[in-house]
C-alpha cells in the first residue's frame, strides 16, 4: 500500500519509515531522537551509525533496531484503524507540544485536524472526584469550549471525563496513555467514539497493541500539558497523578491553575496546596481566558535544530567521555551545567550523551535533565 495516499507528504514515505524504525529501535526516546537528527541530519543516517554509537558509550551489545518491514507493517496497520502517524516538524502536529524539548518525534492521531490545530486548554482532576467537582469541570469545559478553545483531557474516570462529555459539542482531545486500540478505562470506549463523531481527536505516542503500564500515564500527562496553553486542576489529593501533570506544566512554561476547595476534603488538598505554591487561583472560565489571551498572542519558541547548532568535527575522545561521565551521578543534572563544569562545546557534551544513552547508561529526567541509571 502507498502511504502517501493517506498520510501527510511533509514526509516522504521513506522518510517516514526512517523515522518510525529510529524512535522504535531500542534505547531510543524523544529526547535521544532529536540529538540523533541534530548530529546526523536524517533518520536513515543516525539508523546507519547507532551501533557505532552505542559502542563507543560502553555498550556490550548494540540494542535492536526497529526493521524496515515492521515500520511498513505498523503504517499499513495504523492506515486500516484510520490514524494518521503525524511527524513534529509537520502541519497537522499540535504546535505547542512541538515547541517542547521532549515532544514526540510522531504523533499516533485519529480524528479531526483542527482540534490538534486549535488552542487548547486541559482540564484535569481526581478520578474519584466529588459531586461539586464533576459539575465545575463540566461548567468549565463547557464555557471554555464556547469561548473556542479545545479542551483537551486524559480520558480518564472523573474530573477527566465530566471535561469530555462537556466540550463534545464544541471539540475536545483526548491523549491515550496506551494504543489505540488499548483504550483505558474500557469503559470509556463509548466516550472515545463520541469524541471522534463531534470534530474531536485521540493521540498517543504508543503503538497499536500497548496496554498503558502504570510508568506510561505519567508520559500521557506530559502530552497533555504539552499541547495546551494552560492546564486547570480542578480536584487532586496531594499524592495525585494530576499533580504530575501540574509539575510538567510547569516545566514546560505552561500557565497552571487551581481550583480551590474545602480544606476539609482530601481531595482539595493537591489543589489548595498548588495555589500556596503559586498556582493562579481560578472560580471560572473567564479567569483562565483573561490570563491565556497574552500568551496566545506571542509567537511559539522551537527547540533547537540542526541549521542553529555548531557542528561537531570528528567524534569525542576518550578523555572527553571520562571527564563528562565523572560530573555524571544519580543526581539529574542539565546540559548546560555540564558544558559549563566541563568547559567542553556543548556539541560534544552533547554527543558523549547521546552515545552513553545508547549504551543504556543515561537516562533523561523531566525538565531537561539527565542522570545514570541505577541499574
Amino acid at each position: 500500500m502507498d502511504h502517501r495516499t493517506s498520510i501527510s507528504n511533509d514526509l516522504t514515505f521513506a522518510e517516514r519509515v526512517d523515522w518510525l524504525r529510529l524512535i522504535r529501535s531500542e534505547r531510543i526516546g524523544p529526547h535521544t531522537f532529536r540529538a540523533l537528527l541534530l548530529r546526523f541530519g536524517t533518520a536513515r543516517a543516525a539508523l546507519e551509525r547507532l551501533p557505532d554509537l552505542a559502542r563507543r558509550g560502553g555498550a556490550s551489545r548494540a540494542g535492536r533496531i526497529y526493521g524496515e518491514d515492521e515500520a511498513k507493517a505498523e503504517l499499513d496497520a495504523c492506515d486500516r484503524e484510520g490514524i494518521r502517524l503525524i511527524a513534529s516538524v509537520e502541519d497537522d502536529y499540535p504546535s505547542r507540544l512541538s515547541a517542547t524539548d521532549d515532544a514526540p518525534p510522531l504523533l499516533a492521531a485519529r480524528g479531526s485536524r483542527d482540534a490538534l490545530r486549535r488552542p487548547a486548554i486541559a482540564i484535569v482532576g481526581s478520578r474519584n472526584a466529588s459531586g461539586a467537582g464533576l459539575k465545575f469541570a463540566r461548567t468549565l469545559a463547557h464555557d471554555l469550549g464556547e469561548a473556542g478553545f479545545v479542551v483537551i483531557s486524559g480520558l480518564a474516570r472523573g474530573i477527566d471525563s465530566a471535561a469530555h462529555h462537556a466540550s463534545l459539542s464544541s471539540g475536545t482531545v483526548a491523549v491515550l496513555a496506551g494504543g489505540h486500540d488499548r483504550i483505558y478505562p474500557p469503559e470509556h470506549e463509548d466516550l472515545l467514539a463520541s469524541i471522534l463523531a463531534n470534530d474531536g481527536a485521540a493521540i498517543s505516542e504508543m503503538p497499536l497493541g500497548h496496554v498503558p503500564r502504570a510508568r506510561d500515564f505519567p508520559r500521557r500527562n506530559r502530552l497533555i500539558s504539552g499541547c495546551a496553553v494552560g492546564v486547570v486542576i480542578v480536584e487532586a489529593a496531594l499524592r495525585s497523578g494530576s499533580l504530575i501533570t501540574a509539575r510538567m506544566a510547569a516545566e514546560q512554561g505552561r500557565e497552571v491553575f487551581a481550583v480551590p476547595g474545602s480544606p476539609l476534603d482530601p481531595r482539595a488538598a493537591g489543589t489548595n496546596d498548588l495555589i500556596k505554591q503559586g498556582a493562579t487561583l481560578i472560580t471560572e472560565a473567564a479567569d483562565v481566558i483573561r490570563a491565556v489571551q497574552p500568551i496566545l498572542e506571542q509567537p511559539l519558541f522551537y527547540p533547537a535544530n540542526e541549521r542553529d547548532t555548531e557542528p561537531l568535527e570528528g567524534g569525542p575522545e576518550d578523555h572527553d567521555r571520562v571527564e563528562i561521565i565523572g560530573l555524571l551521578g544519580p543526581v539529574p543534572i542539565s546540559i548546560d551545567d555540564l558544558v559549563r563544569l566541563s568547559g567542553a562545546p556543548p556539541a560534544l557534551v552533547r554527543t558523549v550523551l547521546l552515545e552513553l544513552q545508547l549504551a543504556g547508561r543515561v537516562e533523561w529526567q523531566g525538565g531537561g535533565l539527565v542522570a545514570l541509571t541505577t541499574n
